[in-house]
């Protein structure tokens, strides 16, 4: 698929456009996509739920979330109900019925999860895939080949984990952030979105562009797995990759500016507070500032 980057430019809120079209009135959870979120193991529930509740709030139709842990260790989220909790073997199961999957938030470092993960691969067939975090540093390690099937996929690392991925050190990424972002499509043959001060989007045809919302409210623990939920949720609504990558970035910069500019943070901004102020953007652009 052609995509829309423009190298070396930086992302324009005409390229996001689609997060603001109108709904159709006759629609219904299913017209608006199921996102699935594979993640959570022992001691990290909360990264799998912050990315669900982000998917929701961004507008899938439906959210499942997968949780790396048996026995489960909550039956429902209590400030998102709407959330449907599985186990993640079960969830795994009905993998070709997604309309887009996310993986890694919290997923741990335990042969469990890796096995999970493994037999995502196997069974999303040509979904779309968001993959983040410890799914990144499984496949850095050499633990899992990064042999995830023919659908589009977007790694979303940041410094430290795209040094991994290309076995170099995180000075050496942040020195030539474009030039890592092109390395990395090359050699996975895939979408990434290089995360930081500037996120680059790179594709895999080696087209990037820069991203310029946000501020240092981000760096807060829990912010990547809200992008990713952020990001799933924009591919189950059926926006292409390439679309959904630019949206998804800016997105999730554009919600830490809003609360900046409510005078929430970006000193103490926590990523549990992202994912209305994106709401908030989505149904009323007018309330981004403008940069």
């Amino acid at each position: 698929m052609q995509n829309t980057l423009k190298t070396g430019q930086s992302v324009s809120i005409d390229q996001v456009s689609a997060l603001f079209s109108p709904r159709d009135p006759q629609g219904n959870k299913g017209s608006f996509g199921c996102a699935a979120i594979l993640g959570g193991a022992r001691g990290m529930t909360g990264a799998v739920i912050l990315a669900g509740r982000a998917a929701l709030k961004t507008g899938a139709g439906k959210v499942m979330v997968g949780i790396a842990q048996n026995p489960m260790p909550v039956a429902y989220d209590s400030a998102t109900p709407e959330l449907m909790l599985h186990d993640a073997q079960e969830l795994l199961e009905t993998a070709p019925n997604m309309d887009a999957w996310a993986a890694g938030c919290g997923l741990g470092l335990a042969e469990y999860p890796r096995g999970l993960l493994r037999q995502l691969f196997i069974q999303r067939r040509d979904i779309p895939l968001v993959l983040d975090a410890d799914g990144l540093n499984a496949i850095a390690s050499g633990e899992i080949s990064p042999i995830w099937g023919r659908g589009d996929i977007v790694l979303t690392p940041h410094p430290a984990e795209a040094a991994r991925l290309l076995q170099t050190e995180t000075e050496k990424i942040q020195g030539d952030r474009s030039a890592a972002a092109m390395e990395l499509a090359k050699k996975y043959k895939a979408w990434i979105v290089l995360k930081g001060a500037g996120t680059i989007i790179c594709a895999p045809d080696l087209s990037w562009q820069i991203n310029y919302t946000g501020n240092v409210g981000l760096a807060t623990a829990g912010s990547g797995d809200v992008l990713s939920g952020m990001l799933v949720s924009l591919l189950a609504q059926g926006l292409p990759m390439s679309q959904a990558v630019l949206a998804g970035v800016w997105l999730h910069g554009a919600a830490a500016d809003l609360l900046v500019k409510q005078g929430i943070g970006p000193i103490g901004l926590t990523a549990g507070e992202l994912a209305d102020a994106a709401r908030s953007i989505r149904n009323h652009p007018e309330h981004h500032p403008k940069k």
